[in-house]
């Protein structure tokens, strides 16, 4: 009877050593199980990442690498047609358009001496159909120096010296309006290095000039023309429906933002400290009309009803959700579908095919089913998915602001565009390094982009600016008629 007894306690043992065992091995594979899930999810982020390039981010193209760059031509070349490359048959051609009679310097009239049947002489007889060929060059490019002598006089009467007085309208510097525009469009328009200007300077002009003196210009060409870039800003301001974007921006190594107010008539640019939403506010002045902009937290201080968000943007962000495995990608490739149908009847609205009209008649349930399927990728609680779509729908009021008023556009792709150049600017210099040199790149650009916008030559432009300045009196209205 003892034997048993002390038998069965044996077992008891083991068996419970046996499930102590038993639960520590569940508790390990428990923690394996989560860590092979975090590791999972961890790889395959760092892949999403290691994928993302300008067509499913907000990357800009030239962040993109070799791989996405091929890829992107294998993508064209599998859409190629076969046709051969060049004009098409019947494609209508273009050609040089020849300048009115008003424009041209000198008139050349050709007459044939003799007739091509009998041979005898024809008289000058003027022909009103008569095939025109016009040929442009530029004269030798000399620049023209003039020389200001202030003689000192003796007074017949006193014996005293007089010197005659500066002319107030001949510039203190040695470079004219004219030179001094032109070299600041080089660095400050078409960013060649002050370096790559000079050289410029010498070759196309034989004017030499130190780096110091290049730089001194950029800052009287950028004081000048600040009346014409407070003009700007204001219009800006003012306007009904605008455009804004920001990217980074460095002095002398220091991050800081660059960001632009863009409107049809108007860009502006501003280099700021940081993007915090209590540095960026007051860039934008009285909140009037309608911003357009992606989804920045930032700029939440612009009421939503009066906001609208870029759908290249979301467009991005759902070719991301795509390109993923199970749940995400699903949902990923239904938002697409329905992106692909907004930009569809866009395009039928921007070519006339579809009416004002019919075009709000069929978004009020594509907006629905677009919303719908927003609320469901939320609830689905899929990681890196739900929490955007979330934000989304947290812009809701700002989503379809395109439909209900008609001078709004889909994207912000105009912002993003006029960022642009100076995008590339940044990535050859590195930005600027001063205050001033910040100052001058934002000016001379806002002046370039409004008044190309405005159809006013820019040389001009800055010319009168800058001679305005010597007068002492205001530059002309840049949006004057």
């Amino acid at each position: 009877m003892h034997d048993g007894q002390t038998s069965l306690e044996e077992l008891r043992k083991a068996l419970a050593q046996r499930d102590a065992e038993i639960a520590s091995r569940d508790a390990e594979i428990a923690r394996l199980t989560a860590e092979v899930t975090r590791l999972t999810e961890q790889v395959q982020a760092l892949q999403e990442r290691l994928g993302q390039d300008s067509s499913n981010s907000s990357k800009p193209p030239s962040s993109d690498g070799p791989t996405s760059r091929n890829r992107s031509k294998q993508a064209r070349r599998e859409r190629k047609s076969g046709r051969k490359r060049g004009g098409q048959k019947g494609h209508k051609g273009h050609r040089r358009a020849l300048l009115p009679e008003s424009e041209v310097n000198e008139l050349i009239e050709l007459y044939p001496a003799e007739c091509e049947n009998c041979w005898k002489a024809l008289p000058e007889v003027s022909d009103p159909y008569a095939k025109r060929h016009q040929v442009t060059e530029l004269p030798p490019v000399k620049a023209h120096t003039t020389e200001y002598r202030r003689h000192k006089v003796r007074c017949p009467h006193c014996n005293y010296r007089t010197r005659a007085k500066q002319d107030e309208r001949v510039p203190k510097t040695s470079f004219g309006p004219r030179l001094s525009s032109i070299l600041a469009m080089l660095t400050g328009v078409y960013h060649l290095s002050r370096r790559q200007a000079q050289r410029v300077s010498s070759d196309l002009f034989g004017v030499r000039i130190s780096l110091g003196a290049l730089s001194a210009i950029e800052a009287r060409v950028s004081d000048a023309i600040k009346p014409v870039v407070d003009e700007a800003w204001a219009k800006a301001h003012d306007a009904n429906v605008k455009y804004t974007d920001g990217t980074s921006w460095k002095q002398a190594g220091v991050a800081m933002q660059l960001w632009t107010l863009a409107t049809t008539a108007v860009t502006v640019f501003k280099i700021i400290l940081d993007g915090s939403k209590e540095t960026l506010k007051p860039l934008f002045g009285k909140l009037k009309g309608i911003l357009h902009s992606d989804r920045a937290k930032a700029l939440n201080f612009w009421a939503m009803a009066f906001r609208q968000i870029c759908w290249a943007h979301l467009l991005r962000k759902f070719v991301s959700f795509s390109e993923r495995d199970g749940p995400a990608g699903h949902y990923g490739r239904q938002l697409l579908e329905y992106t692909g149908i907004i930009f569809s009847y866009w395009q039928d609205i921007k070519s006339g095919s579809l009416s004002r009209n019919a075009f709000v008649h069929r978004m009020a349930p594509l907006r629905q089913q677009v919303e719908s399927l927003l609320e469901k990728a939320v609830a689905a609680n899929i990681p890196r998915l739900s929490g955007s779509c979330a934000d989304i729908l947290a812009h809701r009021a700002a989503l379809w602001t395109f439909v209900e008023q008609r001078d709004v556009e889909p994207t912000n792709n105009h912002a993003e565009q006029e960022l642009r150049a100076f995008v590339l600017w940044r990535r050859r210099s590195f930005g600027s390094q001063s205050t001033r040199g910040n100052e001058f790149a934002e000016n001379i650009m806002t002046v370039a982009h409004t008044a190309r916008k405005q159809r006013r030559h820019i040389l001009t432009v800055l010319t009168d600016c800058v001679k305005a300045q010597l007068a002492g009196i205001s530059p002309p209205s840049l949006f004057s008629a």
